[in-house]
């Protein structure tokens, strides 16, 4: 091929890939129906075939197409067999060696086999994809989906065959400055398939959506409604809850939708008592089972109210790693490792830092009477100034509460961590998606995470403009660790630009290997001495904040992060962890425990004396 030609066969192609990703050339991918497990489902877990691609060369080379030879001058410079095989769920980088550290692409491949039935519709439904995932059919893209920790699904009847049929993903977890979270952030950046893949058979007309939760500020008054999809969507409505022997009856207008009200007397969900009920949704065509508790969450004043009673939050930050494995974690076994560690500390909250995690983690706390503090990944670095990011934002924080609305141990949504007024058009963007959030759900606490307070003369001095529009003030310092004290922790002083409102310490905490020893005035030797200095230090101090309404310590495991490049004590970990990477624990974990047993023992005004 000559110069001219080979220049204009290059043209065509960076043409063609670039038709390819202009919008509106596939279909996004549509909300996901959410309690997946009650419908009807057929796992595509396990072993899928893969094709590495860290040159990102698939693209133009068409791989979703699976060419083979068509004479003996042909060839392709591609193929799924032979290759190695990946597990799913299960991040790529665990799995082999050479993608120990890619952020990039890897292409997987799943052949499953289909028996149509007229009366059916059938979904492909996927728990997540880090960060970046194209959906081809047999050949034919079916769509896309931005966002590693919200689920995504595609309506597949009409194109899946009758017989063999093949499924390929193209998974990118490569890092975007205008994506959430964007290039910089302090976890790692776990790629592939990480969550369930599913197909979903659903009659023609389903239940696609529901809301059964309490009226906001009631204990008895259940408010919601249920959502039809298909073409009969005028149907009789029944909710039932046995244990209760409570039917109540509706039904759906013409556009599938109906709404809820009815009084009961419930047991009322606490982590003291997590109790939950058997609810059956009914239409006509389509029945959902679901497990739901009724709580009521609110803030009066300066203080938090669990059904009407203070609460103090006892939290820990989780991310969604287990630590053992040093693996995304997924699983119900990896949910409970995590939760159980919680419980022995003695918490009674967790914030699920700083994305939402997995349905196991949301469901399994639930069950143990632990509530759960869900967050967007709008941390740091975000560009607020890109047009697209506040659509993303939007879009993500919708999957988030669709998923887990009826979740009733979720009782904060947190919108963003560690963003920075100073930022072009952070404000106004997080100022809307404040008010968007409310207008979706009213009946949890809405946060804003903040970590611009000054700290002088031994004082804080804490305002934001978003504190405006959070049901708390939540904070994140590390005095001791990242700032030196300036005086006595029990002689600290406060202002705040919002002094009625609960104050919330959402982080702070300190490094230290386990093991380490030293003295408890130098931090060079990350030393669990030095940690547990400041652990009692932070608790002093807490003593002087008004309005305290909870603790989260960063945080409960040691975990992986590539920027923690000290070879001696990191060794790619952020050693903040009460437990290490091994569940070993820090002398810090007992005065974190200690504190937690008598915020039990003797409540909060006692307490903050």
């Amino acid at each position: 091929m000559n110069k001219i030609a080979k220049n204009t066969a290059f043209k065509k192609v960076g043409l063609w890939v670039l038709f390819l990703l202009l919008p509106g050339n596939y279909v996004k991918a549509q909300t996901a129906m959410m309690n997946v497990e009650s419908r009807h489902l057929t796992g595509l877990n396990g072993k899928w075939q893969v094709i590495l691609d860290p040159t990102r060369a698939g693209e133009w080379k068409q791989v979703w197409l699976e060419k083979k030879p068509q004479s003996k001058t042909d060839f392709v410079e591609y193929s799924f067999d032979g290759g190695p095989m990946l597990k799913v769920p299960g991040d790529f980088n665990s799995q082999l060696p050479e993608l120990t550290y890619l952020e990039g692409i890897v292409w997987y491949k799943k052949v499953f086999h289909y028996k149509s039935d007229n009366g059916k519709r059938l979904f492909l439904h996927f728990g997540s994809v880090n960060y970046l995932a194209e959906v081809y059919l047999n050949g034919e893209k079916i769509g896309s989906h931005e966002g590693g920790f919200t689920p995504f699904e595609f309506e597949i009847t009409g194109k899946v065959k009758e017989g063999e049929n093949s499924i390929i993903v193209k998974a990118d977890n490569q890092r975007l400055q205008n994506g959430l979270p964007a290039a910089g952030y302090d976890w790692f950046n776990f790629g592939g398939i990480t969550r369930e893949v599913n197909l979903i058979e659903t009659a023609k007309t389903f239940i696609e959506d529901y809301a059964v939760q309490l009226k906001k500020g009631s204990l008895n008054k259940v408010l919601g409604w249920v959502q039809l999809n298909g073409s009969n969507t005028k149907q009789k409505i029944k909710i039932k809850i046995p244990e209760l022997n409570k039917i109540y009856k509706t039904e759906s207008d013409s556009k599938g939708h109906a709404s809820v009200a009815f009084d009961s007397n419930l047991k009322l969900w606490s982590p003291e008592n997590p109790k939950l009920y058997k609810v059956i949704i009914e239409s006509e065509t389509d029945t959902i089972v679901d497990t739901i508790g009724f709580r009521c969450i609110e803030v009066q004043g300066s203080k938090v109210l669990l059904n009407k009673k203070e609460i103090f939050f006892k939290g820990v930050n989780i991310h969604e790693e287990n630590p053992n494995k040093g693996t995304r974690a997924y699983s119900r076994e990896d949910a409970l490792l995590l939760l159980n560690s919680a419980k022995e500390l003695g918490c009674n909250l967790v914030r699920l830092a700083h994305y939402p995690h997995n349905e196991n983690m949301i469901k399994e706390a639930e069950k143990l009477g632990l509530m759960v503090w869900s967050e967007l990944p709008v941390y740091q670095h975000i560009q607020f100034s890109d047009s697209l990011v506040p659509k993303k934002m939007e879009k993500m924080l919708k999957e988030m509460i669709h998923r887990d609305k009826n979740r009733c141990g979720v009782v904060i949504w947190s919108l963003s961590n560690e963003t920075y007024p100073g930022t072009p058009n952070r404000t106004n963007a997080l100022i809307e998606l404040t008010q968007k959030c409310r207008a979706l759900d009213s009946t949890r606490l809405i946060n804003h995470v903040i970590n611009t307070q000054s700290y002088s003369n031994n004082a804080f001095n804490v305002s934001d403009p978003l504190y405006e529009y959070s049901d708390l003030i939540c904070i994140n310092e590390y005095i001791g660790w990242y700032i030196p004290w300036q005086g006595k922790p029990s002689d600290v002083k406060w202002s705040f630009a919002y002094p009625d409102k609960p104050v919330f310490i959402s982080e702070f905490g300190a490094e230290a290997l386990y093991g380490s020893k030293g003295p408890a005035d130098a931090a060079s030797g990350w030393t669990e001495e030095y940690q547990k200095q400041i652990y009692s230090d932070q608790l002093e101090m807490f003593k002087t904040i008004p309005n305290l309404c909870g603790i989260s310590p960063w945080l409960l495991f040691d975990y992986k992060s590539l920027g923690r490049m000290n070879q001696v004590y990191q060794k790619g970990y952020n050693r903040k962890g009460l437990l290490s990477e091994k569940g070993e624990k820090k002398k810090a974990w007992y005065i974190i425990n200690d504190y937690y047993k008598k915020r039990r023992e003797i409540g909060r005004e006692a307490a903050v004396k």
